[in-house]
C-alpha cells in the first residue's frame, strides 16, 4: 500500500505543477498530437504508395435476382410517393376555429 500511496502523491504533484503553468503543458500535448498525426499521415499516405495492389482472380458477377428485387420495391416506393400527391393533409399550425355556439 505504500508503493500506491507514493505513486498517488506523485502524480498529484505533477497535476499541480501542470494545473499551475498550462503553458508547458500546451506545447509538450501539441508537439506530441503533431508526431502522431505524422506517423498517421506516413502510414496511410506513403506506405500505401509503395504497397502494391491486390489483384482480384474472381470477377464480379451480377446478382439478376438481388437486381430485380431491388428494382420492385423502388417501383413500390415510386408508387407510394406518388399516391401522396393525391392525399390531402390538414395544415399542423393551422388554429381550428370553435363552432360558434361555444363562445362567448
Amino acid at each position: 500500500m505504500n508503493k500506491l500511496q507514493r505513486l498517488i502523491e506523485f502524480l498529484k504533484k505533477i497535476f499541480w505543477k501542470i494545473g499551475g503553468n498550462p503553458l508547458p503543458a500546451f506545447f509538450i500535448l501539441l508537439i506530441l498530437a503533431l508526431i502522431f498525426g505524422g506517423l498517421i499521415f506516413y502510414q496511410y499516405s506513403f506506405l500505401a504508395e509503395k504497397k502494391e495492389p491486390q489483384i482480384i482472380e474472381r470477377p464480379v458477377q451480377f446478382k439478376e435476382e438481388l437486381y430485380q428485387k431491388i428494382l420492385k420495391e423502388w417501383e413500390r416506393r415510386q408508387e407510394k410517393f406518388e399516391k401522396s400527391d393525391l392525399k390531402e393533409y390538414r395544415g399542423l399550425f393551422r388554429v381550428l376555429q370553435p363552432p360558434a355556439g361555444l363562445t362567448e
